[in-house]
């Protein structure tokens, strides 16, 4: 979305104007194909663009050749410390590798990691955490911060750049949602390689998704990023549909449903929360089917005469409510005047006529 320079993952084109893509990353054992394989499929189904999988020895880069013929989607290999598990995983298949140049050893071993990847065409995504900066850095600023992020990010992609390798994707994460946008900020100002963001070690559950998605909807509706991952501990796949709302609620357009509801107030006359719960679990078959088909529409269930006929008729499909009842309107136009308890079904039948 952000980048001029775009680079492929796979048959996923990252920058460059490209649709940001999801990502996730799994969390069974890589040596255990069977699993990861599984897990990728949910993933993909849910809806992730690229996934990403651990090498952390030479078992699991042998697994990830194995698991990469299977795979639904691009496959990126995931090094840290070795850097000849990097090119064995590149020799494996792998569409994108990352590495931590903070992790990953001497600027030799950096260069023969980026030489086998341009030999074999693919990315690189240069990964730098507030975990695992430099010494030098971290002196240098007197702790961790967002400056040394950002110059820890900027060295190596100059070094690699240097080196004549410019398929490069950058990330630059850490756990503090301001020094995280303040970091991607500065980066932008001063490079415009394609852009991995995220907020890593976002946490678990309800803070977790509130952290991630504070962080990565401001990153967005700045024009910052062109591929994501929600970090969350737990199932991966719970990061690809909360990504993926991210997206849709930053008016960034992904396939599906998006889905508009009003707050409520003294001027509802029909019980609405009902009537949009009914709506939204009615409609989930379809907004599967849309996200197959690459397809999105927009469903707004709205309360009132105030709002309502404006709100609806803006969207693809919608309900406008007055006193126990309600209007069903199709792009702007109004179908027809129900009773309130016929609005739900009435409204998804209109949906699956129409997509």
């Amino acid at each position: 979305m952000s980048s001029s320079k775009s680079v492929f993952c796979g048959k996923v084109k990252i920058g460059g104007g490209a649709p940001v893509s999801v990502q996730s990353m799994t969390n069974t054992d890589t040596r255990d194909v069977s699993a990861t394989l599984d897990q990728i499929q949910r993933l993909s189904d849910a809806g992730a663009d690229i996934v990403r999988c651990t090498v952390p020895d030479a078992q699991a880069a042998e697994a990830f050749g194995i698991i990469k013929k299977q795979s639904p989607v691009p496959l990126v290999a995931d090094i840290h410390f070795d850097y000849k598990l990097a090119i064995a995983a590149i020799e494996a298949g792998a569409d994108k590798i990352r590495i931590n140049p903070g992790n990953i050893g001497s600027l030799e071993r950096v260069k023969a990691v980026l030489d086998c990847a341009g030999d074999h065409g693919i990315p690189v995504r240069i990964g730098v955490n507030s975990g695992s900066l430099e010494k030098d850095l971290i002196q240098k600023y007197g702790g961790v911060c967002a400056e040394a992020i950002c110059e820890s990010a900027l060295k190596a992609a100059a070094y690699a750049q240097d080196l004549g390798f410019e398929d490069i994707v950058v990330s630059l994460k850490c756990s503090d949602v301001q020094m995280n946008h303040k970091a991607h900020k500065l980066f932008v100002e001063k490079c415009g390689l394609p852009l991995h963001i995220g907020l890593t070690e976002a946490g678990f559950g309800e803070e977790g998704m509130l952290k991630s998605t504070a962080a990565l909807s401001a990153l967005l509706l700045d024009g910052i990023g062109d591929t994501m991952r929600v970090s969350l501990t737990g199932d991966p796949v719970q990061e690809v549909i909360l990504a993926n709302k991210i997206l849709r609620a930053c008016g960034i357009k992904r396939p599906g449903i998006e889905f508009v509801s009003c707050p409520t107030c003294g001027r509802t006359q029909v019980d609405l929360a009902a009537l949009a719960e009914k709506v939204k679990i009615l409609l989930s078959p379809f907004s599967e089917k849309l996200e197959k088909e690459g397809k999105s529409i927009r469903v707004s269930v709205m309360g009132c005469v105030v709002n309502g006929p404006g709100e609806a008729g803006n969207s693809d499909f919608g309900i406008a409510c007055g006193k126990n009842e309600g209007v069903l309107f199709r792009n702007g136009k109004v179908v027809e005047k129900l009773p309130e308890s016929m609005l739900a079904d009435a409204l998804v039948r209109l949906v699956e006529g129409n997509i």
